[in-house]
């Protein structure tokens, strides 16, 4: 179990210092790990508005805020969202050391959307775990582990595969 732990924080710190405005290159060596203070991107704190309820249990809340890629999607807390663009049929691929990385956005209700988000475009699919993730015109959304409430650092970042990058309202992948 200990080795297990380790093996988790050291894939968690290998890929820890993603950097915003790197160009889409895998390399062979994790990048140095450096505080988020400089050189990561951050959105202004917005407002958060109402998020829509009904009687229903209430899920994960998605709201749309500003950042330097234009408006994207965040969770209600702040945390920043991604897509991995080798997951277009909308099934999950990111799983094990992929999922310790860039954690799921999970729900246990329905996907609630706010001002700015497109509630038609909100969904959910089921992970091969049998937990619930929320998804957003069919892209399974993902959290990137090392990133504070409204920092945005990997947006197209190549990793596990594929390109993570930042939803915008409209359920696209912002421009890279």
């Amino acid at each position: 179990m200990r080795i297990r732990v380790l093996l988790a924080a050291f894939v968690v710190c290998s890929v820890s210092a993603c950097g915003g405005e790197q160009p889409a290159v895998e390399t062979t060596e994790p990048p140095p790990v450096e505080p988020a203070t400089e050189g990561a991107a951050t959105a202004a704190e917005p407002q958060q508005p109402a998020l829509e309820s009904d009687d229903s249990p209430a899920g994960t809340g998605i709201i749309a805020a500003g950042s330097e890629f234009g408006d994207m999607l965040y969770d209600d807390s702040g945390q920043a969202i991604y897509l991995f663009d080798v997951e277009s049929d909308g099934e999950p691929l990111c799983y094990e050391q992929c999922a310790l990385a860039w954690p799921p956005v999970l729900t246990e209700g329905e996907p609630v959307g706010a001002d700015g988000v497109v509630t038609e475009l909100l969904g959910t699919v089921e992970r091969t775990d049998g937990a619930t993730q929320v998804t957003y015109n069919d892209w399974p959304l993902y959290f990137y582990a090392a990133e504070e409430p409204w920092e945005v650092k990997c947006h197209n970042v190549f990793g596990f595969g594929g390109l993570w990058l930042v939803v915008t309202p409209e359920g696209e992948a912002a421009p890279h």
